[in-house]
């Protein structure tokens, strides 16, 4: 059953009642989706002056930018919280959006019922497309949205008496468990007509049918230069107690599409935290696993653009990217020529995948993202000028790097 839409008639033409964006696997802030091939996130003037500055050697690894649209709260007649954009009140112009809304399916996310989960041994998160239906007439294949009677819950993904992540026949409920949180703190502290500025960005999934996401937070260093003395010492506490401190990137979120079961298998920041070295190894090597071989045509090209960033980084003077996260992307439908026989009874836990080598390479992408710490020379917001290139940075890029070619040499 699906609720009715809080647009009215006489907005419906302008306003865009915004959807969680379900592809979202990390981070703690709410990515919204504006359209199909756009997502929007509350403004942050720091990551704002960023995008504004951008080098032109980076632009080919970030989100293009799109400009600042205004959203508001509101209730439909059933009590429930939207936030709706207003193309019209855009502060910049950022060209022609595609504004559709669509039927009021798009309301979808109020309707969810809330399930303890029952745990079980082992720590990935399973959701099945037979849960999901297409909310849109001109949806591309696979992009799908939830189904009104999804299951789900909000804490994260949640760890159960053993300290194991659950596993759930449910979409990624990261980006939803964001999105309630973001709704309740805008709730509580505005009225409906309140206006907040969000950034539209590309949507650098949209090409991707089965968008199989690994969200890494990268740097020795996590905290902002305006962070609080209480803030700073708890994200140096979580860089030393995981891979942060000793390769310099960690594992912030993921979602990896099972072939064999349909299923796409989710990791969140949590699970990331606790990876040992050699545990982080082991957890790039089952993001490149579709539970029935190693996805060894996507290695080659991801290596090529990790080392491609790796040459534009290096040469970003006083950039430090403090706190902000790379996104490794690839579509988990692979090429015909790529493809094996599927065995249904061979779970991802397994972890002895054959390998799978393509004559040609798979789309791949990397993108870097969240830049609301960012800081360099010449930024509105910058409170410390560095000298020379982001060291932790480049430290976690090399390590990422020299990992995915000892996977690409089967060591």
């Amino acid at each position: 059953m699906v609720g009715q839409s809080p647009l009215d008639p006489s907005e419906s033409r302008t306003a865009v009642l915004l959807e969680p964006f379900v592809h979202q696997v990390g981070g703690h802030m709410s990515m919204m989706k504006y359209d199909e091939h756009t997502i929007c996130k509350p403004l942050v003037s720091q990551e704002l002056s960023f995008y504004e500055s951008l080098p032109l050697a980076m632009r080919q690894f970030t989100p293009q930018y799109k400009g600042i649209v205004s959203v508001h709260l509101k209730k439909d007649s059933l009590g429930n919280l939207t936030l709706i954009a207003s193309p019209s009140l855009q502060t910049e112009s950022c060209g022609r959006l595609d504004n559709a809304i669509g039927d009021s399916s798009v309301t979808i996310w109020h309707k969810c019922k809330w399930a303890a989960g029952t745990g079980s041994e082992h720590t990935l998160v399973k959701w099945s497309h037979t849960q999901l239906t297409k909310t849109f007439k001109d949806s591309c294949p696979g992009k799908m949205l939830l189904r009104t009677d999804l299951q789900y819950r909000t804490d994260s993904l949640l760890e159960d008496a053993n300290r194991n992540q659950p596993e759930r026949n449910s979409y990624n409920p990261w980006g939803l468990h964001c999105h309630r949180q973001h709704l309740n703190r805008m709730s509580s502290k505005h009225n409906e007509n309140k206006l907040h500025q969000f950034l539209l960005l590309e949507n650098v999934v949209s090409k991707y049918n089965y968008p199989c996401i690994l969200d890494l937070k990268m740097g020795t260093r996590q905290h902002g230069d305006d962070a609080s003395e209480e803030k700073k010492a708890r994200h140096i506490k979580k860089c030393e107690q995981s891979t942060s401190a000793s390769l310099g990137v960690r594992i912030c979120g993921m979602q990896v599409y099972q072939a064999d079961t349909g299923h796409f298998l989710c990791k969140d920041k949590y699970y990331g935290r606790k990876l040992s070295p050699e545990g982080f190894r082991q957890t790039l090597r089952q993001f490149l696993c579709n539970g029935n071989h190693l996805r060894t045509d996507l290695l080659e090209p991801i290596i090529l653009r990790l080392k491609a960033l790796l040459s534009v980084i290096r040469k970003q003077s006083s950039y430090r990217f403090y706190s902000s996260s790379l996104l490794i992307i690839y579509d988990g439908q692979e090429h015909k020529e790529n493809t094996a026989p599927l065995d249904n009874h061979l779970h991802f836990q397994k972890t002895n995948c054959t390998a799978s080598h393509g004559t040609n390479h798979s789309r791949v992408d990397v993108r870097m993202i969240d830049f609301a710490h960012t800081t360099f020379k010449g930024s509105k917001c910058n409170h410390t000028t560095y000298d020379g290139p982001d060291h932790g940075y480049i430290f976690g890029l090399e390590n990422l790097i020299k990992i995915l070619q000892s996977i690409s040499e089967g060591k």
